[in-house]
């Protein structure tokens, strides 16, 4: 991910180099420009006012550049940050919804795709800086060789202790910084659980609890932030103390050698700053440990990238077909047990069938493999014929739809909840759709109807589960999957529904996952699922005589009834 980065944002990170490796020779310039200067004011030389100039010159240079430098390097920052968002959103997006579930905590992925994503996306043009800060050191110390090799000397004597700080440095906080990321990111899952919980938090009277759960991990999180910040001021406080000693020792040799004649007065104020800028191990140490943060966030940026994405093929489906779906010997496994095993089914084009059986027999999952929300393990589905692997992911959604019972409304209105999908719906079709779902009621009594805001619409349990259907509905294709999406309805409303996606939706097969008896009596067929196995398909009066399938409707069949 990094590689891709530091290529993505090439251009600019070059430019933050070019910038910073000019701004860095001004620097070098400059001792050797201001001890000259100094010598011929101090000779009364005509020459000296130009020395003067060229020294004021380069320091307006160093200025400028190191300005345009920090302008670089937030672009590129941003842009690279935006990339790294965009790679990481799109395979987790195009990846199955249970892997993505399954290996990530919400929390988790929310900073991985936040804090992590903004930390590595400084990489590139921190990388960048980072070599330009490498040239002042090594120019500085060819500098001192040059003017004098007792002061150069001098200061190489304390160099092996420069290298030995940075090692550590760079060791002890990569191990910081990946730890202080994990505890982080555990937080963040806590606290999208509290948010998520929060009626029932309220409900419970458990708020004392739950802020201490959020929070308990604070301790730990300040002990690594400490460590990891100390880890950086022992380096910092380490370099602090070395360089002016590194400076005292040239200054002490470079003043002997004045002494005796052998150094001139310039010379010695050059060898001085070159000898501060040789010592200037704290921009070195601290690229270093930007870099060393930036490439822990990218490691956890991209093991979002190690989810597969779902692939799909280019066909599409017959004309004019009736949507009849087919699963053949259908098996799907979630950590090593099989929850569907050998599953074989056809239903009729244009048929109502009804998935039934007790809680844990495989009914949500047979429903998201009937639509290929996840692939099975073994076997095949297919539609009209052609299997749902083989067709193009735009042909796919447009022909199957899918209603929850919970839905997740998008868009800013009421309105665009009901028409988001891959093909946009129409003012008309979104009225047709919520009149079908019955929602359109309860939608004209809000403040703006249609328009009404989300966040202003106050939606029971019963009114965002009709927002969902009605959401179904305006882009129904051929085949269209209701996992339990009517369980929040009333029993007048559910059967206005169902007479509606009859006689009101566009014509086609349902998948209906049921837990209530007339949702079953109602369909043209009933699947009856026993332990991931479809233990009998028929119409619902001829399984009512065994008694085993009258035990799967026991809790509900009297109110039903």
């Amino acid at each position: 991910m990094l590689r891709g980065a530091v290529r993505h944002s090439g251009g600019r990170a070059a430019a933050v180099l070019l910038c910073s490796l000019a701004a860095a020779l001004a620097a070098l310039a400059e001792p050797a420009v201001l001890g000259r200067s100094l010598d011929l004011l101090l000779a009364g030389s005509p020459d000296a006012p130009r020395w003067v100039a060229l020294c004021t010159a380069l320091i307006a240079a160093e200025v400028a550049l190191d300005a345009l430098v920090a302008l670089l390097t937030g672009t590129t920052n941003a842009r690279t940050t935006a990339w790294l968002r965009h790679r990481a959103l799109g395979r987790l997006l195009t990846a199955s919804p249970h892997h993505a579930a399954a290996r990530f905590a919400p929390g988790d992925l929310a900073t991985r795709l936040t804090a992590n994503a903004t930390e590595a996306g400084t990489f590139p043009a921190t990388a960048a800086a980072a070599l330009a800060t490498v040239v002042p050191p090594l120019g500085a110390l060819a500098a001192l060789l040059l003017i004098d090799l007792w002061t150069a000397a001098a200061f190489l004597a304390g160099v092996p202790l420069l290298v030995l700080l940075l090692r550590a440095f760079a060791r002890s906080s990569s191990d910081t910084v990946s730890r202080y990321q994990r505890v982080q990111a555990a937080m963040a899952d806590r606290l999208v659980e509290a948010l998520s919980g929060a009626r029932t938090i309220a409900a419970a009277g458990t708020t004392a609890r739950e802020q201490r759960r959020v929070l308990a991990p604070l301790p730990e999180l300040a002990a690594e932030g400490r460590t990891m910040w100390l880890v950086h001021g022992r380096a910092v406080a380490r370099s602090s103390v070395l360089m002016p000693l590194l400076v005292c020792v040239v200054l002490a040799v470079g003043g002997a050698r004045l002494a005796s004649g052998d150094l001139g007065v310039g010379e010695l104020v050059a060898a001085s700053r070159y000898a501060a800028l040789a010592a200037g191990v704290g921009a070195v140490a601290s690229a270093l440990g930007a870099l060393v943060r930036g490439r822990a966030a990218a490691r956890r940026t991209g093991e979002l990238l190690a989810l597969t994405a779902v692939p799909h093929g280019r066909q599409a489906l017959p004309a004019g077909g009736t949507g009849t779906l087919e699963l053949r010997g259908v098996t799907v496994v979630r950590d090593g047990t099989a929850v569907l095993s050998g599953v074989d089914l056809r239903v009729p084009g244009g048929a109502t069938a009804a998935v039934v059986g007790r809680s844990g027999a495989g009914k949500s999952l047979l429903a998201a493999v009937a639509g290929r929300l996840a692939d099975p393990d073994d076997g095949c589905v297919l539609l009209d014929g052609v299997r749902l692997d083989r067709l193009a992911p735009r042909e796919l959604r447009r022909e199957v739809g899918y209603a929850f019972s919970r839905p997740a409304l998008f868009g800013t209105t009421v309105g665009e909840a009901i028409a988001f999908g891959a093909d946009p719906a129409g003012p008309a079709a979104v009225r047709d759709a919520a009149r079908a779902a019955g929602a359109d009621g309860f939608v004209e009594r809000l403040p703006d109807g249609y328009d009404t805001r989300l966040s202003d619409a106050p939606l029971s349990g019963g009114e965002f589960q009709r927002l969902g259907l009605a959401r179904a509905f305006a882009h129904a294709g051929r085949l269209l999957i209701l996992d339990d999406a009517m369980s929040g309805l009333d029993t007048v409303t559910q059967r206005q529904v169902e007479r509606a996606l009859t006689e009101d939706v566009r014509p086609g097969t349902r998948l209906v996952v049921a837990h209530r008896l007339s949702s079953a009596a109602r369909a043209d067929l009933v699947v009856w699922l026993e332990e991931g196995r479809v233990r009998a398909v028929g119409p619902h009066r001829t399984l009512w005589r065994d008694p085993a399938y009258r035990a799967v409707f026991a809790p509900t069949g009297t109110e039903d009834a």
